[in-house]
Parts: structure tokens; C-alpha cells; sequence
């Protein structure tokens, strides 16, 4: 908000969502990381674009390089984060305006990369009509009208027929909050279900395809993304349900060989244990609480990106699309 050189950043804060809409003003960096880190702003396209706004601050105060250093270690699996902030980087000048300029291409790339995806999958939905998809990937997390739910906005912009299963997503419900919220609102028929219900559904409500977003991609096409992901791929690929992972060429880490090179970011107990400050389980219980996990390419029947559907073999084909 406001110019390039006394403006500030502006956030929707998400963990607010869906019982109010608050902003957050940032207007020093520090407070754009912690709006990052904290998940007050998340999907990857999002923290990339959040963050290369946060830049912006770091600008103002001359400091764009020390701006960039802090970003970066606010969140370690989105690659997009990584990506933005190496665009920001490599500018030959650092003054504000410029520094917002490209962080307004930035913001535009990502909105321009979601309406291509969202052409591409809908390709793939054809006569299916019965989807699944967890986290969220939608406007809130992408800028644009989002990753893997695209495909559903446009089929029910054009008047197709699609029911969306959509996992709440423990622990921070990201699809109960948040997807079941914005395909609500925008009048697609979803139904919110809990994570370990989506094999059962898969099977008894004939599910069609399952489309899941992506934080980052290996050069293999392993695939990190909302920890969950995994385990709902191998219950698609048990019943010969197509699993497709939809997310921009700015989510692909062509240095990484593999999923098991990707850092998994591990979070906080009390994420697990609390909800709202309300106790859930036992303060002194041990908690492994990683925020991603990794699905393997051998379980992923495409990756819908805006330059095109890739199919396997993924060490070649991401490389050629990419070019």
C-alpha cells in the first residue's frame, strides 16, 4: 500500500479464516518474515510474491540484500520463496521502485501461471465430475484464482458439473478453513472431509482424480507438498485413481535430483496439541509435527504447470518443458 518509498505491505491473515478477515500491516521486514513464518500468509506462489513485496521494506531502509538473507530463512520447503528472492537479488539497482516494480511482476507471473494451469487441468476433468484435493491452493495461497483448485473454478465457470472432496488438513486445517471456504463461496458443490476418511472416499464415492498443489518439485518430479499428499496419492494409486500435482515452473528445483534431498520443514507441538489455545492432547506428549512430506514420482500420473501437462519420464520431460 501507498508508494514505493513510505508504502507497506498489506496481508490477509489467514489463520484468522474463515470466522473474520483481518489485515496485518507490515512495515519493516522482520514483520513480513514473521507474517511468513507464523503462516498468516502461505502456499508457495503466495510466499514468494509476500515476500518479494517484504523486499520492498528492506529497500526502503537501504538494506534490500540484509532483506533478502532474513526472507529466506523464514520458511525452508517453498522453493518459490527462494525464487523470488534470488529475482529480487539479481536487479541491478535496489532502490525501492524498482524493487517494487519486480515484485509486481512477480504478483503478475504467478496470477498469469494459475489461469494457464487452471486450462490445462481442465483438460484433464473431461466428463469427470467427482474430484479430490487437499490443502489449499486456491486465490488465498497463489495470488491468481490458484494451483490445483483452477480446474474446478473454470469448470464451474463454464457450467460443467464437479463436486469437489476437499481433506481438512490437520493440523492447521488449511482445507477446512480455507478450501472448503473459498469453493463455497464461489457456489462449487464441496464437501469437506477428515484426512484419514479419503481412501473410504475415494472408494465409496467414486472418486475421479485427485489433483494436489506443490511447494517444491525435484528434478525427478518428487513432489513436496502439504504433509498428507503422500499418503492420498498411495490411496489413489491402490484404486486406480489418476493423482496430478498442479503448481507453476517457478515450484520446480531443477538442483535438487530428488525428494530426498528436499528439506521438510518440522513445526511447532503445540500445533498438534492445542487449537486456539484450547489443550487437545497431553502438554508433556512427544510430537513429530513435519509441515510437508514427500510423494514419490513412481504415484504421480501428471504435473499440470503453466507451460503444459508433463507426463513421465519426469527426468527428461521436466527438463525439455522447462527450457
Amino acid at each position: 500500500m501507498g508508494d514505493a518509498k513510505t508504502g507497506f505491505l498489506k496481508i490477509l491473515d489467514q489463520r484468522e479464516l474463515p470466522q473474520k478477515e483481518t489485515h496485518l500491516e507490515c512495515r519493516a521486514v522482520k514483520e513480513a518474515a514473521f507474517a511468513i513464518k507464523t503462516l498468516a500468509v502461505r502456499g508457495a506462489p503466495a510466499i514468494g510474491v509476500a515476500a518479494a513485496f517484504g523486499c520492498v521494506l528492506g529497500a526502503q531502509r537501504g538494506k534490500t540484500k540484509e532483506a533478502i538473507e532474513e526472507l529466506k530463512a523464514s520458511r525452508p520447503t517453498a522453493v518459490n520463496l527462494f525464487w523470488a528472492l534470488n529475482r529480487i537479488r539479481k536487479l541491478s539497482n535496489h532502490d525501492p521502485e524498482t524493487v517494487l516494480q519486480e515484485a509486481r511482476k512477480i504478483e503478475q507471473y504467478e496470477k498469469d501461471n494459475c489461469l494457464a494451469i487452471g486450462r490445462h487441468g481442465l483438460a484433464l476433468l473431461k466428463n469427470k465430475s467427482r474430484a479430490m484435493t487437499i490443502c489449499n491452493t486456491g486465490a488465498l495461497c497463489t495470488g491468481g484464482i490458484g494451483t490445483a483448485v483452477a480446474p474446478f473454478f473454470l469448470a464451474h465457470a463454464e457450467g460443467r458439473p464437479i463436486q469437489v472432496y476437499a481433506l481438512e488438513t490437520r493440523p492447521l486445517l488449511q482445507g477446512a478453513r480455507l478450501t472448503a471456504w473459498e469453493l463455497s463461496r464461489a457456489g462449487i458443490d464441496v464437501t469437506l472431509i477428515c484426512d484419514g476418511a479419503a481412501a473410504h472416499t475415494i472408494r465409496e464415492k467414486k472418486i475421479e482424480i485427485v489433483i494436489a498443489g506443490a511447494d517444491r518439485i525435484a528434478a525427478n518430479g518428487d513432489s513436496a507438498n502439504k504433509v498428507g499428499t503422500y499418503a492420498l496419492a498411495l490411496a489413489a494409486h491402490y484404486h486406480k485413481v489418476p493423482f496430478y500435482i498442479a503448481a507453476p515452473s517457478s515450484s520446480f528445483d531443477l538442483a535438487t535430483p530428488s525428494g530426498d534431498q528436499i528439506t521438510i520443514e518440522e513445526r511447532s507441538k503445540e500445533e498438534v496439541t492445542r487449537w486456539k489455545n484450547t489443550p487437545a492432547a497431553p502438554d508433556n506428549i512427544s510430537v513429530f509435527n513435519p509441515a510437508f512430506d514427500v510423494t514419490p514420482n513412481n504415484l504421480i500420473a501428471g504435473i499440470i504447470t503453466e507451460k503444459g501437462l508433463i507426463h513421465p519420464p519426469y527426468k527428461e520431460t521436466i527438463a525439455k518443458i522447462l527450457k
